[in-house]
């Protein structure tokens, strides 16, 4: 059997970023690109970085090259502006070996991990202007950190590969107001697999499962008494601003996705449809014999604990979804819509709140070339009992532009 029916073009699609980073730069000659974002805004989302009026989203700074015939390397640094002060972040700083046998890599030092669909990829290759609410609510709009990951992919017909990662989950720590918990050092760790294949020339598709097991995320009812004061700080963001860290936390998190694309005869240039979403569950958001033994330091009087047992369902989850589906219509317009919402849970004193955020989107977007994208964005918000989250219309122009060479993006 040919390499050509053995392999399926998506298989081959997804493995193309790593080839590409592999076979283009070299100590000498570099990969070196900047993503260059702006946008003006009428309103503000929960947890996202873009806020109201004119702004500058993510500036993407990134280098790249193979060290030698085992490593590869890259650097990504990320600048941000927030209330007049620029921040600058390292999103990736990583080594990847090149020559393991049997299908085998590793990766070590700070990158994406690679739980669900969207959050390996860069940002600035999305199709909307900020990344679905779920997403801001449980990653942290997207999930980086210093860890490490084993990966392999299966010497099968249709492309098969799985990974286990094990990250230092700062960013993922659930909210500690009184500076009193003794994080684990060692904080997530995930396993995902990840399948797909071809439909005849036009038509691939993706399925992916994800677990992440974050041994801080637990919170405990006492310390969300003034949530609704402080947690926001606690994780790095405001209801108006950005987000650096995970909004809603918990001990296991569930991911499923799935990606299915078409173009005529096979050919993405001209013409192509895009489908895709994910589904998170996240549990374990309190823990009640954690919260039994801090009721036992505060000599909580016994009706009073029989009272929390029934007022707190620690069984409760948070859940969170989105569909989307973006259109190519010509080589250089396309068009998409995107629905969204999470159904949260938030301790206030002796009891949880029920929230709710939905999100609908629609988008066109102008991009001349595959280095330059112009984008008008609608957003209608909806919000229930969520804090400081008012029903909106939001319109949203943005650009971006990458200068240099970059690397290939994921499926």
């Amino acid at each position: 059997m040919s390499l050509t029916t053995r392999v399926s073009l998506v298989a081959l699609s997804c493995a193309f970023a790593t080839a590409a980073q592999a076979n283009t730069g070299t100590l000498s000659n570099p990969n070196i690109s900047a993503v260059l974002d702006g946008y003006y805004q009428t309103g503000e989302r929960p947890m996202a970085e873009r806020t109201e009026g004119f702004g500058l989203g993510e500036t993407e700074l990134a280098i790249s090259a193979n060290i030698d015939d085992s490593f590869y390397g890259k650097v990504t640094a990320i600048l941000e502006s927030h209330d007049g002060e620029t921040e600058i972040n390292l999103e990736e700083a990583f080594i990847q070996t090149l020559a393991l046998p049997g299908g085998l890599s590793v990766r070590g030092g700070r990158f994406l991990s690679d739980i669900g669909y969207l959050n390996n990829q860069h940002k600035h290759t999305d199709s909307f202007t900020d990344r679905p609410v779920v997403y801001r609510s449980f990653l942290g709009n997207h999930y980086f950190d210093d860890g490490i990951r084993l990966n392999y992919v299966a010497p099968t017909d249709l492309y098969w590969t799985m990974g286990v990662e094990a990250f230092a989950g700062d960013k993922m720590r659930a909210a500690d107001e009184h500076g009193e918990r003794d994080f684990k050092t060692v904080g997530v760790y995930t396993a995902y697999t990840k399948f797909g294949g071809d439909i005849g020339q036009e038509s691939s598709w993706q399925l992916g499962l994800s677990y992440l097991r974050n041994e801080n995320g637990v919170s405990y009812l006492e310390e969300h008494e003034e949530h609704e004061e402080h947690a926001a700080e606690e994780h790095g963001h405001d209801d108006h601003g950005h987000s650096h860290s995970a909004a809603y936390t918990g001990k296991n998190m569930f991911v499923a996705d799935f990606t299915f694309k078409w173009a005529p005869d096979g050919n993405y240039k001209y013409q192509n449809l895009t489908l895709s979403g994910e589904y998170f569950r996240v549990t374990d958001i309190f823990a009640e014999g954690m919260h039994e033994e801090h009721e036992e330091e505060h000599e909580h009087e016994e009706h009073e604990e029989e009272h929390h047992e029934h007022e707190v369902d620690f069984d409760a989850y948070n859940t969170g979804w989105y569909l989307s589906g973006v259109y190519k219509f010509s080589p250089s317009w396309s068009a998409g819509v995107r629905y969204g919402q999470v159904d949260l849970h938030e301790a206030h004193e002796d009891h949880l709140d029920k929230l709710k955020l939905k999100e609908t989107e629609v988008m066109v977007a102008y991009h001349p070339s595959h280095f330059s994208v112009i984008r008008l964005q609608y957003t209608k918000q909806d919000g229930v009992n969520h804090f400081g989250i008012e029903d909106d219309n939001i319109f949203t122009l943005q650009y971006n532009m990458t200068l240099g060479a970059h690397g290939a993006h994921q499926f």
